[in-house]
């Protein structure tokens, strides 16, 4: 069965950092485009950032820029999400997705995914 598992969120304070993982198991990562989602409630599912099955980053949202790195290690199998500087409008479900070898134009797009995990619950407060 091919998964997607995300861990690695929680509560942090403004201006603090996490690092999200996405770890597959029933299939290897390295022919896949991995996607990182959020969803804040009440709100659109918004793509954050897309990395190629080669590790090519076809970009990022506006709002992390600067602040959210995305990185894989298909050794590891696992694709990660730095995130520094946290901001309370950072709060959101995290997801990540898979699709097949490379971020496309439309990379933001839950449509251009085949497989999602279930999400980690971010929360950025003081």
């Amino acid at each position: 069965q091919l998964q997607l598992v995300e861990s690695g969120g929680g509560l942090v304070q403004p201006g603090e950092s996490l690092r999200l993982s996405c770890a597959a198991s029933g299939f290897t990562l390295n022919d896949y485009a991995i996607g990182w989602f959020r969803q804040a409630p009440g709100k659109e599912r918004e793509g954050v950032s897309c990395i190629g099955s080669r590790g090519v980053i076809t970009g990022y949202a506006n709002s992390v820029k600067g602040r959210f790195t995305i990185s894989r290690d298909n050794a590891k199998n696992t694709v990660y999400l730095q995130m520094n500087s946290l901001k309370p409008e950072d709060t959101a479900v995290y997801y990540c997705a898979a699709q097949r070898f490379v971020c496309g134009p439309r990379w933001g797009s839950t449509n251009e995914y085949d497989y999602w995990g279930q999400g980690t619950q971010v929360t950025v407060s003081s």
